[in-house]
């Protein structure tokens, strides 16, 4: 959101994970409106490593996710670091961890204790498999749940399983865990009660698997990486044109008629054993062919434009450059620009999401922190004086610039 009040102004959320996954979580509840604590240990951030490209040293991977948070250096493996912790999850109504669960109870912060010490808190524990089950203490990464979840499985093409390439996992499961937060904190306020949200990334990918599972337990055979071409509706791919792909989507039986008659396919569209989906799913190489034979013929901007015109889902295939330019992105302010004090101008996407009371101005309310920028003042919140956190600082439980 922009500098206004957002649904969950008032929301304090401590967040100690890293990486891109949870974070995403707490970014999101922090465009909401939340002030969200972002914990580092003292050496920052892994993300703040992950590059090039790096503006002035900044990450842009790293800034694309810690818009609108606040940070601090903690050491949490020590007491003296769980102290403060602790004194802030005192304040707090979320707490975001994404430690492996098998490390949760050796750094003092097991989710059983931590419910009894703070049973108002909505805690939301991030990990590769889950909290229980037999591969609960694995490490995980969006390449390790993209692969066991099945969507490599049917990605990629001629059988050759191929990873999507961007970061799925970690922006789906910090999706959901935002929605199951939210959803925490309406029971949080009219009850007082806390609750553990636990999100696995192999589970939010399955999520994204639910329709191919469902087929294939419904009878379907189990498919293989084919570019994209077995979708349970046919027409449903890419498509050569005289100069770029295209895709084109036949969603129902209106679609094929408008597109056959568009295209000047007028016999197929006419033809009594294509009527129906089922018909061309069982006749897809021939329905493909015919509509990949008359594409060939003509521009991509001229076959879009006959398909759109008749209320045919299509669009061309955009690279990145496209992307950033396209007329649409740029009307809804998707991409959003704003000031770092250290990398200048940021360009990334904003937040997802409209709310009607979302000001025009979609910038952060404040840029990605640096490391430990809001140490000093989060620490004097908990109310420690400079002499304090001085001390702090000299046993390196706190770093503050």
């Amino acid at each position: 959101m922009g500098k206004g009040s957002g649904p969950l102004t008032g929301v304090r959320i401590i967040d100690i994970s890293s990486s891109y996954a949870a974070p995403t979580t707490s970014m999101y509840l922090a465009d909401m409106g939340a002030d969200v604590i972002k914990i580092e240990p003292l050496r920052g951030d892994d993300a703040r490593g992950w590059g090039p490209p790096f503006l002035n040293g900044e990450a842009a991977w790293f800034l694309s996710v810690n818009r609108n948070k606040r940070s601090m250096c903690l050491d949490l493996r020590g007491e003296a670091g769980r102290d403060v912790l602790f004194k802030l999850l005192e304040s707090a109504d979320v707490f975001i961890e994404n430690m492996n669960p098998t490390k949760l109870e050796k750094h003092g912060l097991g989710l059983d204790s931590l419910r009894e010490r703070f049973p108002q808190l909505v805690i939301c524990a991030f990990s590769g498999f889950g909290l229980t089950g037999p591969d609960a203490g694995l490490p995980g990464y969006d390449l390790i749940a993209q692969a066991r979840s099945g969507i490599m499985s049917v990605t990629g093409a001629d059988g050759v399983p191929q990873r999507v390439s961007t970061a799925l996992s970690d922006v789906a499961a910090g999706t959901v865990a935002a929605f199951a937060i939210a959803a925490a904190l309406v029971r949080q306020q009219q009850t007082g009660e806390g609750e553990i949200v636990d999100v696995a990334l192999l589970e939010a990918d399955l999520a994204f698997m639910s329709p191919r599972i469902a087929s294939f337990l419904a009878g379907d055979p189990e498919p293989k990486p084919c570019a994209g071409t077995d979708s349970v509706v046919a027409i449903y791919q890419s498509m050569r044109t005289a100069d770029r792909p295209v895709v084109v989507a036949i969603g129902n039986d209106r679609h094929w008629r408008r597109s056959c008659a568009a295209l000047g396919l007028d016999e197929l569209g006419r033809r009594d054993d294509l009527a129906t989906n089922a018909d061309r799913r069982a006749k897809r190489e021939e329905v493909v062919a015919a509509f990949q034979k008359r594409l060939e013929t003509m521009s991509s901007n001229d076959a879009l434009k006959l398909l759109q015109d008749v209320g045919v889902p299509c669009a061309r295939i955009n690279s990145l450059s496209e992307v950033v330019a396209d007329p649409q992105v740029e009307a809804r302010k998707a991409i959003v620009d704003y000031s770092h004090p250290v990398a200048g101008t940021f360009r990334g996407v904003g937040s997802p999401w409209r709310l009607a009371s979302d000001p025009e101005d979609r910038q952060a309310r404040i840029p990605a922190p640096l490391r430990g920028e809001h140490g000093r003042a989060v620490l004097g919140e908990i109310g420690l004086d400079d002499a304090a956190i001085i001390e702090l600082m000299n046993e390196e439980v706190v770093w503050v610039p």
